[in-house]
């Protein structure tokens, strides 16, 4: 028993040490139907909110009340990815991403009819069926790459695909919604999804894989909850993302207002401001992807969260109180990158500390990135309105202090040990 438990942990730890980590292109060429996947996981709610004014006036409700109904989504989604995150490593990843897809396909042949009960029904399956797509796409990446950085780093892949679709999505969009209509768009992405789901489906495991991915006990539902709190550092990286996205997407909610009540700029010249803030995200989260997952000793995965925590901090807080253009630029340019930094940290530390429990870590980062949507929106505009910008750089402010204090605990937990005392799944 010891001897079988010896090898197993040398055959766990030689990835971190002699590993050869492949190039971002032969990655690419293996992981295509998962990275594939999830760019057209994001569409669906980019057509309702490009589309939002005349799906409005389409099913016959106002702009007010369909823009609530995207809130569905992300409550179904914080239920949902909660609700089967221990399930998500008990079937092949692909399956449940190709089950997470179909979701989606029914979801958006259901949009398509424009009529309002049935946006409804679209709203909650689109978020339901990405609570499960999402983890289970990111999972299966590193799946397919062992447990060590090779592993955290096809994870990121799949995080700065999904940050460049965010940011190229709407124009891409557009162009075929001129032939068809929002409604075609929706019907393309029926089209596409299915496609996919039966690709996952069909796709072959590599020798290995499954067995890396099926290396650890089998655990009850509740159990499995238990599980991944013993994993040390586990819930500080959970708390770190739910704090870093209400930061984030509370901070883009009330972005276009503040350029225009400090800059005047119309939405024309806004739309610059938000590709440049979108091409920062994507351009920081590959590269440190990269930086982070290379076989070289540099920079500790867990420094690097810590400085980019910092960096959010004092760019959140000096956006708000700038009032030259040039600089609230940079700022703007600087603050996206700094969280896509900390993305790709805490993604990279989810899949190299919790192993065998990856899927069950990611798909609960995904609902609590969820419900960073919601808190950060909220707490914004409660800042907005007592104090006015100043107000909102002091609730973001706060959120950010506390998303640094958890990096400092994760910085400070020794490398190379679990949860339980043994040997962790990969080190930094």
């Amino acid at each position: 028993m010891s001897a079988g438990t010896g090898a197993t942990q040398v055959r766990r730890k030689a990835p971190e040490t002699g590993e050869q980590l492949p190039g971002d292109l032969k990655m690419t060429r293996t992981l295509w139907p998962i990275l594939l996947a999830s760019a057209v996981g994001l569409l669906p709610f980019t057509i309702f909110s490009t589309y939002l004014v005349p799906i409005a006036e389409g099913s016959g409700s106002s702009v007010a009340a369909m823009g609530g109904l995207r809130g569905l989504g992300g409550l179904a989604a914080l239920l949902v990815g909660t609700a089967l995150a221990p399930l998500i490593d008990r079937v092949r990843k692909e399956w449940a991403a190709a089950g997470g897809l179909g979701v989606l396909a029914v979801s958006t042949a259901l949009g398509a009819s424009g009529e309002y009960v049935l946006l409804v029904a679209f709203c909650l399956l689109v978020g339901a069926g990405t609570a499960v797509l999402n983890p289970a796409l990111t999972a299966a990446a590193a799946d397919r790459f062992g447990s060590g950085k090779a592993a955290s780093r096809a994870a990121t892949l799949v995080t700065a695909t999904q940050s460049m679709t965010a940011m190229l999505a709407a124009p891409v969009i557009a162009l075929p919604a001129m032939f068809w209509g929002w409604e075609g768009d929706l019907l393309a992405v029926t089209a596409v999804s299915l496609l996919l789901a039966v690709v996952l489906l069909w796709r072959r495991t590599p020798p290995g894989a499954e067995e890396e991915a099926d290396s650890g006990e089998k655990l009850t539902y509740f159990a499995s909850f238990k599980a991944l709190a013993a994993v040390r550092g586990a819930v500080p990286l959970l708390s770190i993302s739910l704090l870093r996205t209400a930061v984030f997407m509370g901070y883009l909610a009330y972005l276009a207002a503040y350029y225009d009540s400090r800059f005047q700029l119309d939405p024309g010249l806004f739309s610059f401001v938000w590709t440049l803030s979108g091409a920062s995200f994507f351009v920081a989260n590959l590269l440190t992807g990269r930086l982070t997952n290379s076989v070289q000793q540099g920079v500790r995965t867990e420094y690097l969260l810590v400085l980019g925590l910092v960096a959010v901090l004092v760019t959140v807080v000096g956006f708000y109180f700038t009032h030259w253009l040039p600089l609230a630029l940079a700022l703007t340019s600087l603050h996206a990158a700094s969280h896509a930094v900390v993305a790709a940290c805490a993604v990279s530390l989810l899949v190299r500390r919790c192993g065998p429990l990856r899927g069950s870590a990611l798909s609960i980062n995904a609902a609590g990135m969820s419900l960073g949507v919601f808190l950060g929106a909220s707490l914004g505009g409660l800042g907005l309105g007592i104090a006015g910008y100043a107000g909102v750089a002091v609730a973001f402010g706060v959120l950010t202090a506390a998303a640094l204090g958890a990096g400092f605990l994760v910085s400070r937990i020794p490398v190379g040990q679990g949860g339980n005392g043994r040997e962790e799944y990969g080190s930094s």
